[in-house]
């Protein structure tokens, strides 16, 4: 199994901690985020990981090779130095490294979760759909929208009061937080049509709107931060001292 971790942002919201560290190696309970991500994914199965670097790109590589050598596992680098790529960007970069016969793992690395990923991967090769995103109910600016049996209808923004339809608007569409965490079916990668720095949520939005079978995962009940202030950082702290 492979898995992308997305590590290439600026930080900007945890300056000025992000001003000498990298965002993926600012350290929770310890450890940096990139290395609780990895060992998140390596619990369920992944052996082949790819990590998009850019903000002290050498930093982040240089932390990798020794991730590699210290959990035994292939951790290879898809650099984004020059231009920040988005996500949906970095998947299209990284998409030579990712190809296979098997989905693959998307997981961005400034989140902290205990979802079983094993059974999030599962579930998404029994669907046979193309995309499945790990979602749950809480408030949030940003959103998927899905209908009542879970296929993505679109995306609402309520900061810039904007709500993006695959195909028109659903009476019944349910508002639903993402977790950054995405199963993506192999054939994906030939989809992708957009180019250069790019949302893969712009790409989720066209697929679903020729009829792509991209569909929700409630993972309400696990744990889950966004650890992307210093105060999200302190609440992740909070409940890792718990545990």
């Amino acid at each position: 199994m492979k898995a992308l971790i997305l590590a290439a942002g600026l930080g900007t919201r945890l300056k000025p901690l992000t001003d000498s560290t990298p965002k993926a190696l600012l350290a929770v309970g310890g450890v940096p985020m990139l290395e609780r991500a990895l060992l998140h994914l390596k619990e369920a199965g992944v052996k082949t990981f790819v990590v998009n670097v850019h903000h002290h790109a050498q930093r982040v590589a240089q932390f990798c090779a020794e991730l590699s050598r210290r959990h035994h596992v292939q951790v290879c680098v898809s650099h984004e130095d020059d231009l920040l790529l988005d996500t949906g960007g970095a998947v299209k970069k990284a998409a030579a490294l990712l190809r296979g016969r098997e989905p693959f793992l998307v997981r961005n690395a400034d989140v902290l979760s205990d979802l079983d990923l094993r059974a999030f991967y599962d579930a998404h090769k029994k669907s046979g759909a193309l995309v499945t995103l790990s979602v749950r109910e809480r408030d949030c600016a940003r959103a998927y929208l899905f209908d009542p049996q879970g296929r993505f209808l679109g995306h609402d923004d309520r900061a810039a009061q904007r709500t993006t339809w695959a195909k028109g608007p659903v009476a019944q569409a349910q508002r639903l937080g993402f977790d950054g965490i995405h199963a993506i079916s192999p054939e994906f990668l030939d989809k992708i049509t957009e180019g250069g720095v790019f949302s893969i949520t712009k790409t989720y939005v066209r697929l679903a709107g020729s009829g792509a079978d991209i569909r929700a995962f409630r993972a309400d009940a696990s744990v889950w931060h966004d650890v992307g202030t210093p105060e999200k950082l302190a609440a992740a702290e909070s409940w890792l001292n718990k545990c």
